[in-house]
């Protein structure tokens, strides 16, 4: 049986002994309208909508790998658990209903009548180059976003599409944004990917996963080369570790995060 374990950090990042005492904890902020406070879903760490289908999964399969060794599913990939934890993800404000007809262009929108914004608005088709591919007979829509978000100088905010989530029917773009000079709510430009009929997205929902990147930590140098001799037996020792021994990179390679 592996010893494989998970811990999703609800309960902060590690005792008062393993931080530094002397440095501040940098904070996020997310700020809203006063009268929405309270009234909306607010945006949390990101792991806490990791999805259900990823929470229900074993982390072992009923059977052994070419190896002998357990078979591991991707419960198991620590790579992937970091992944669903980084950062933040802002929720859906409301509940939205949507009418994706055929021909997914001329969808059809619909909320309570006491939301005091719309939580979808519509871009045009040329903005993304329509009617030329890749987006001929697509509509851009956009998520508004209610949450104005502030992080410490010298930090941008990476905004994302929820990583792992192929089963979520919208794709959002990508977007950089330095939310240290930027004093005002930033909405999420997204297309419509699971095809024609009727759906709800429920208010709390996650939107979008964003990342604070310091920007004085960005690596932009580069080099690609040839591996010398001790790079490649490296390579091969943790090649051979990594499909012979069990946990290898849970117990000698992961930072917790």
């Amino acid at each position: 049986m592996s010893d494989f374990s998970i811990n999703f950090g609800f309960e902060g990042a590690g005792s008062a002994s393993t931080q530094l005492q002397s440095a501040p904890e940098l904070q996020i902020e997310f700020l809203c309208d006063p009268a929405l406070k309270g009234t909306i879903p607010e945006p949390e760490r990101a792991i806490r909508f990791a999805p259900d289908w990823f929470r229900k999964l074993k982390p072992e399969m009923d059977m052994l790998d070419a190896q002998g060794l357990p078979g591991l599913t991707a419960k198991a990939c620590l790579p992937m658990t970091d992944a669903f934890s980084l950062g933040f993800a802002i929720p859906m404000p409301y509940d939205v209903q949507l009418r994706v007809p055929e021909d997914e262009t001329n969808i059809a929108m619909g909320w309570a009548e006491n939301c005091p914004f719309a939580p979808i608005e519509t871009h045009m088709p040329q903005q993304l180059g329509a009617p030329e591919p890749p987006f001929a007979g697509i509509m851009p829509l956009k998520f508004v976003n209610p949450w104005r978000i502030k992080v410490p100088d010298g930090y941008s905010v990476l905004f994302q599409p929820l990583v792992n989530r192929p089963e979520l029917p919208f794709h959002c773009f990508s977007g950089l944004v330095d939310c240290d000079r930027f004093d005002t709510t930033i909405n999420f430009p997204f297309i419509w990917t699971a095809g024609p009929g009727d759906f709800m997205l429920p208010a709390g929902s996650p939107m979008v996963q964003i990342i604070p990147i310091r920007r004085d930590a960005l690596i932009k140098g580069h080099t690609a080369r040839a591996s010398n001799a001790g790079e490649l037996a490296e390579q091969q020792s943790a090649s051979t570790r990594k499909y012979t021994e069990e946990s290898t990179y849970r117990k000698d390679w992961r930072v917790k995060k």
